[in-house]
C-alpha cells in the first residue's frame, strides 16, 4: 500500500514552497513549546537509551532537541523537500533525516531491522492523512517500537476544527501562514476524536497514558496572542 500521489505531492510542493526561516511553517514552533513537554510526558516510559524517531520530522526542529536526549536520532517524512530542509538546518548532523512513506510497510520493516527496538516521536500525523492511510500509519508505530520501544503521539481534536475555522475567517481572511496550508490542500484535523484511539488499538498498540494538550503553532490572533490548537497526547507500547 502507498499513500495517494495527491497527498504526497501536496506536501512536497508545501515544503518546496516554505523557506528556511525558522516559523516559516505554521507548526515550526520552538521545541520549548513542542518537543520539551511532549518529552517530559514519554520519559518515565521510555528508555532513553533506545534510538529515537521522529515521523513527519518536516524541517527537523523538533528532531534536533531529541537528538541532544537521545543516542541516534533519524528524522523521517513523506516529503523529500522537508527531509532537504532538515538537513539544510542540522549541518553538524545531529540527527539522520531520510525520506520514508509511513504506509509502505516494507521500507518501514526493513528501517525496523536496522534499528531493534526503537522510541517513536510523532506530532499531528494522523489526523491530517488520507483516511486510508491513518491504521498503516499507527502500525508504522507499532512496527518501529518493537518489544522495548515507546511512542508519544499527539493529535488535534475535532474541536480544532472550529478553531482553525475561526482563524480563517479572522478580517482580511486566513493569515498567511494558514492560506498556504490550505492552498495546498492539505487538511488539518480531519480525523474524528475517537478515531485516533481506535486506529492505535487497532495497529496493537496499547496506550499506557494520555490526558489533553494544546499544540502551539507559530501564528497569531490578531490580538497578538499565540494560537494553540486543541489536540490529545498519547504513550504508546506494543500491546
Amino acid at each position: 500500500m502507498s499513500v495517494s500521489e495527491r497527498y504526497r505531492q501536496a506536501w512536497e510542493s508545501y515544503w518546496r514552497e516554505t523557506s528556511d526561516v525558522p516559523g516559516d511553517a505554521i507548526w515550526d514552533v520552538d521545541p520549548s513549546l513542542g518537543a520539551a513537554p511532549h518529552l517530559d510526558l514519554l520519559a518515565p516510559h521510555a528508555d532513553t537509551s533506545l534510538p529515537i524517531v521522529d515521523l513527519g520530522c518536516g524541517n527537523g526542529t523538533q528532531t534536533r532537541y531529541l537528538a541532544a536526549r537521545f543516542g541516534r536520532t533519524l528524522g523521517v517524512d513523506l516529503s523529500q523537500a522537508a527531509v532537504e530542509h532538515a538537513r539544510r538546518a542540522d549541518p553538524a548532523g545531529a540527527a539522520e533525516y531520510r525520506r520514508l512513506s509511513l504506509t509502505d510497510t516494507a521500507a518501514v520493516a526493513d528501517l525496523a531491522r536496522r534499528l531493534d527496538d526503537a522510541n517513536v516521536y510523532m506530532r499531528a500525523v494522523i489526523h491530517q492523512s488520507d483516511a486510508a492511510d491513518r491504521r498503516p500509519v499507527a502500525e508504522a508505530v507499532a512496527t518501529l517500537l518493537g518489544r522495548r520501544g515507546r511512542g508519544f503521539v499527539a493529535e488535534l481534536t475535532e474541536e480544532s476544527k472550529a478553531v482553525l475555522a475561526k482563524l480563517a475567517g479572522s478580517p482580511g481572511g486566513p493569515p498567511p501562514k494558514l492560506r498556504r496550508v490550505l492552498d495546498h490542500g492539505l487538511r488539518p484535523a480531519d480525523a474524528a476524536d475517537k478515531e485516533v484511539p481506535e486506529v492505535l488499538a487497532e495497529a496493537g498498540l496499547e496506550i499506557l497514558a494520555d490526558g489533553p494538550t494544546a499544540l502551539a503553532q507559530t501564528e497569531q490572533w490578531p490580538d497578538g496572542s499565540r494560537v494553540e490548537l486543541p489536540a490529545r497526547w498519547f504513550v504508546v507500547s506494543r500491546a
